[in-house]
């Protein structure tokens, strides 16, 4: 392998193992297990079991950030847009990726290269969003203020909602974040009740 696809190998890896035992959990030995190598071979590439994490959940969470993006900008209206952030922001076969989050958010304070990809993301995320909610009061289909407090407080009662299904099952189901999360979105942005339920 050339160095480059040796990297991508190694992160692949390490996704593997994340997804099964979490970012916290993953050592460089599982990796290399995984791989069937040494451990040697993976500090070859990489300075830090930091910076091997940090990608590996870059691969998985911009992945999700591109495919939201996609589809919001292919809408035809702000409000469609938004429908489209909704529905793909916790699709329901990717609970393993929104974990991934959640380990992200935990391990960030101990990890410098975990966090800033993790801000980073994140901040992708707020933009999104921000940008969609200044695009309707633009053409006069939101009535928002403050688009940037908008965007922050809706991705962050999406994430504690979603933090509810992910973690512990039965507690939230994921017809009540999606039911919650637009009604709150619909206020937010001074939308008619049952704005956000309508195809995109």
């Amino acid at each position: 392998m050339s160095p480059t696809d040796r990297r991508v190998a190694i992160v692949a890896a390490t996704v593997a193992v994340a997804v099964r035992k979490g970012l916290a959990s993953t050592t460089v030995r599982d990796v290399a297990a995984e791989m069937g190598t040494s451990s040697g071979l993976i500090h070859h590439y990489f300075d830090s079991m930091d910076e091997v994490l940090a990608l590996a959940f870059e691969r998985v969470a911009s992945q999700d950030l591109e495919s939201s993006a996609r589809l919001m900008t292919q809408a035809d209206a702000p409000l469609a847009a938004l429908r489209a952030f909704f529905r793909t922001y916790t699709p329901a076969d990717k609970d393993w990726a929104f974990q991934l989050w959640l380990d992200a958010w935990a391990e960030a304070a101990r990890r410098p290269a975990l966090q800033a990809t993790s801000r980073r993301l994140n901040l992708g995320w707020q933009g999104l969003l921000a940008s969609t909610i200044r695009a309707g009061v633009a053409d006069g289909s939101f009535q928002c203020a403050d688009p940037d407090g908008a965007a922050w407080r809706i991705l962050s009662l999406l994430d504690g909602l979603a933090l509810q299904v992910v973690a512990h099952g039965t507690t939230v189901s994921r017809a009540d974040v999606v039911a919650w999360s637009t009604a709150y979105a619909e206020v937010e942005l001074g939308l008619a009740r049952g704005a956000l339920a309508g195809r995109s």
